[in-house]
């Protein structure tokens, strides 16, 4: 029974949202590029999604689940303040051992010549994309598909700019409309491997629940902070960015409250 396996549970859910990032590239399939400021107004959906989702179905259900284990409230919060470091502490450690490049900043971490430079930007995205596997991982391993299904239909949406995203970065690279989607729609298979692990964990042991979930929220802001907003704000539509992250915000959360009740 798919309720009795978090595991497998973990992974659908996760491959749902990561799949999402195929229908993204698909603009680039039939030679349209979008213009920067949609692109940027759809990153900026993207974090504002991802926003929501780490306070409302992640930080906040692990300062109520730490509570009752750890010492009450400065029990809880002394926990998930650690889980989120650690967290972010990860993807940070990642994002300086793996060779990979930005599309803004350009390459980063130690020396990989013999890379190309396709594979430094799938570097990039797969970094991106481990947070956000984790997460859905975690709300299946918490709740089952009421704790998972928001998380999976919130993180699905803003994978499709960031599908988008990269496939235009391709492009302008060089690459054919085929290859450049192709690329784009394989980041996000990175996603049920996270989804996998949240799954596990948190369902192996309740103690390890608030954990879990902060640690998941850690990721996800440092993508947000390090990755998202910095490159919607590189061309001058900050403004459209800006509106797009409170309409991702917004949204994720009504689905957040809508759906996990």
């Amino acid at each position: 029974m798919l309720s009795q396996s978090p595991l497998l549970l973990g992974f659908l859910a996760s491959l749902c949202a990561g799949s999402l990032t195929a229908l993204g590239a698909l603009p680039v399939l039939r030679g349209r590029v979008p213009s920067t400021a949609a692109r940027d107004l759809a990153l900026g959906f993207a974090a504002g999604v991802m926003l929501a989702a780490a306070f409302f179905s992640l930080i906040i259900p692990a300062l109520a689940s730490a509570g009752p284990d750890y010492g009450g409230r400065s029990g809880a919060a002394l926990v998930v303040c650690i889980a989120l470091l650690a967290g972010m502490a990860l993807i940070a450690a990642l994002n300086e051992m793996l060779p990979h490049e930005h599309f803004a900043s350009g390459r980063e971490g130690p020396a990989a010549v013999s890379l190309r430079k396709v594979w430094l930007f799938v570097f990039a995205i797969t970094i991106h994309n481990i947070p956000e596997g984790l997460a859905v991982g975690v709300g299946v391993g918490r709740d089952g598909l009421a704790g998972g299904l928001p998380l999976a239909l919130g993180i699905g949406m803003q994978n499709i700019p960031e599908g988008l995203a990269v496939a235009i970065a391709l492009r302008g690279e060089g690459y054919s409309g085929l290859r450049s989607f192709t690329i784009a729609a394989l980041t996000g298979l990175v996603e049920p491997l996270g989804g996998m692990v949240g799954a596990g964990v948190v369902s192996a042991s309740v103690a390890l629940l608030p954990w879990g979930l902060a640690f998941a929220a850690g990721a996800m802001l440092y993508v947000i902070s390090h990755e998202i907003i910095p490159e919607t704000h590189r061309n001058g539509n900050q403004n459209r960015a800006t509106l797009g992250l409170a309409v991702g915000l917004v949204v994720m959360l009504f689905l957040d409250v809508s759906l996990s009740g």
